[in-house]
């Protein structure tokens, strides 16, 4: 059994949490950049229409020559660019200044203005943007036109508006690069947990969750979980102690009720009634040996301190062995036996003679559940660098619904079926054992094909 994966990319939960401050971040940002260019726009429109009236009022106060000296002399201080003024006669004609035309979005009433093309000159002197202007009469009957450019003023917003780009960006990029150091860590521990809690899965509960030094909020699941890892291990060992030893205090006693039944038998008439009914007696006391007997191996097997005599191997030696096995069996059972290995294939760790009865108990099921006539197949191929061994028959399979439960002890699939109910419980024993995995599904023509995957990253942990 695996496990699932751990979430990746922005289905993990800290990628999720990170991702949606990130965007709150980021909105209320640009929220509080909006407001402060309107604030900034408004109070330095406002300035820029004061500034303007002002200068209109100061020049309202010249009439005649005084007028045209003031505005003269204003040319000395005004900024080029920014500030300019146009004097017109009665019939709008200019008469000084650096504007020459009246703009035509102007009206003549007296009132600022603010328009969206100022000047229309090729002088780069003259504002010829966005500006404020205003046309005022003078007692003398002349127009005198005023215009600010809005531009110079503006400017301040647009530094703004850059400072605050600028700290969004430099604010978003350390962000990302937080982002993804931050959910790396989380998902580094949550692969180290997954890789104990496969082990465990596995059958060894000797394993535990990894704990860290900063006891945050995974460390505490992880020291419950171990918590209750102990509990199970020791209750797992007591019952297991118990049934390995009931089986094996059982096992001495029935071996003597044997010996004594087969004295009895040997001592009555040949062909006798009673010569009979101990017969039978003995033979049910076989079958109650070899079922503890049965019992016991997978005790034995399920202790993963076997994989300390694991070697390299080549299994086709081992299932050339196995075809010559059993080749005289399915022969007189009318059966073709057929051995399809690719050569070379790759090497595994394990243990010979337990990979060698695994696949005996495969082989033997599906060739005594095969009719005369049938075929059993055994094949192994070269699966990305690890074996998979197969074996297929044309009997009548296994149910979808018992594919599970016939790993189980003493599971039969109907009562016609001879033996125990042990045989496969070995086999997924061995497979555990070994880190293997084995699936179970039917032929699209009808019988049991059974796979054993030997991955060599699963080898590889053991």
């Amino acid at each position: 059994m695996s496990l699932p994966n751990p979430s990746k990319g922005w289905r993990s939960s800290s990628s999720r949490l990170l991702a949606l401050y990130s965007f709150l971040f980021v909105a209320w940002s640009c929220i509080l950049m909006g407001v402060l260019y309107y604030e900034v726009s408004d109070y330095l429109g406002n300035l820029a229409k004061h500034s303007l009236m002002q200068r209109q009022h100061l020049f309202s106060r010249f009439q005649g020559e005084q007028l045209d000296e003031a505005l003269a002399t204003s040319l000395t201080f005004d900024m080029r660019t920014v500030d300019a003024y146009g004097l017109f006669d009665a019939q709008l004609r200019p008469l000084s200044g650096p504007i020459q035309s009246i703009p035509e979005d102007l009206p003549l009433d007296g009132e600022i203005h603010e328009l969206s093309t100022c000047i229309v000159s090729d002088d780069p002197n003259l504002p010829q943007d966005s500006c404020d202007a205003v046309a005022t009469q003078t007692p003398d009957g002349r127009w005198l036109v005023l215009v600010r450019d809005n531009g110079s003023l503006f400017a301040v917003t647009r530094i703004i508006l850059h400072a605050l780009l600028w700290g969004i960006s430099l604010t978003i990029i350390p962000g990302i690069a937080g982002w993804h150091l931050l959910r790396r860590r989380p998902l580094q521990r949550v692969r180290a947990i997954q890789a104990s809690a496969e082990a465990i899965v596995a059958g060894d509960l000797t394993y535990r969750l990894p704990l860290s030094d900063r006891r945050d909020e995974l460390d505490m699941l992880a020291a419950i979980v171990n918590a209750m890892l102990d509990r199970i291990e020791l209750l797992m060992h007591e019952v297991k102690g118990v049934c390995d030893n009931i089986a094996h205090d059982l096992r001495t006693p029935l071996t003597r009720l044997r010996a004594q039944l087969y004295r009895i038998q040997q001592q009555a008439a040949e062909g006798s009634p009673e010569a009979l009914q101990l017969e039978e007696v003995i033979g049910e006391t076989d079958t109650l040996m070899a079922r503890f007997r049965g019992l016991l191996r997978i005790s034995e097997l399920e202790d993963h301190q076997r994989r300390s005599g694991f070697l390299q191997l080549d299994p086709l030696p081992l299932l050339q062995e196995l075809y010559d096995f059993y080749l005289p069996l399915a022969e007189e059972g009318q059966i073709t036996l057929t051995l399809d290995a690719d050569q070379p294939l790759p090497s595994l760790v394990g243990d010979r003679a337990l990979l060698f009865e695994a696949l005996s108990n495969l082989l033997s099921n599906s060739i005594k559940f095969t009719p005369p006539g049938g075929e059993v197949i055994l094949r192994a191929v070269n699966d990305d660098g690890s074996p998979r061994i197969e074996v297929l028959d044309t009997g009548l399979g296994i149910p979808e619904a018992e594919r599970v439960a016939v790993f189980q002890r003493f599971y039969r699939c109907d009562d016609t079926h001879a033996g125990f109910g042990l045989g496969l419980s070995i086999v997924a024993a061995i497979v555990s054992l070994h880190g293997f995995s084995l699936e179970v599904r039917n032929r699209d023509n009808g019988g049991a094909w059974l796979t054993l995957h030997c991955r060599q990253s699963l080898i590889n942990n053991l």
